[in-house]
């Protein structure tokens, strides 16, 4: 799998990061995802949240994993606003998609959605997720430098 620099990072985020403002103006939960190209900058699929039970980390790898091969997704990357939950890691991880980036952790979501029933979220980082199966799934995260963006979209959305 080939490396991402710092700016193949910083621009995949801002991709999923405009993802989830575009779907949060038709109504939906400000998160996106996309997934990249083994070559780093093609973007194969986008997609935002749709629901509580349809993450749009959970979409995404379940499009991924009828249109792509395993053998393809393993060399792939899904890109994501904020880290994945336990349903959505776990889907990663049976889609056989190889990396992950995500930009914010779930506890700084946690602190954004407060006691919000729109989204309860768990304490249960996804590293402990992919480390307990048998793939070696590769994880970036959070990147600390683009929080402030990445959450922006969040703040006053969950009052």
């Amino acid at each position: 799998m080939t490396e991402l620099t710092r700016e193949q990072i910083f621009a995949s985020l801002r991709a999923a990061n405009q993802v989830a403002k575009d779907w949060m103006g038709f109504g939906h939960h400000p998160f996106g995802a996309v997934l990249l190209a083994p070559d780093n900058v093609q973007i194969l699929m986008q997609q935002g949240n749709l629901g509580v039970v349809r993450h749009a980390e959970t979409e995404l790898a379940r499009r991924a994993a009828e249109t792509f091969s395993p053998e393809f997704l393993w060399t792939c990357t899904l890109v994501t606003t904020m880290e994945p939950c336990v349903m959505c890691a776990g889907t990663i991880y049976w889609a056989n998609i190889g990396r992950v980036v995500y930009g914010a952790s779930e506890a700084t979501l946690a602190k954004l959605t407060g006691t919000s029933k729109m989204n309860p979220t768990m304490d249960l980082p996804c590293n402990i997720v992919f480390e307990s199966g048998q793939k070696a799934i590769q994880l970036i995260g959070p990147v600390v430098e683009m929080e402030d963006e990445l959450t922006d979209p969040h703040k006053g959305f969950w009052n």
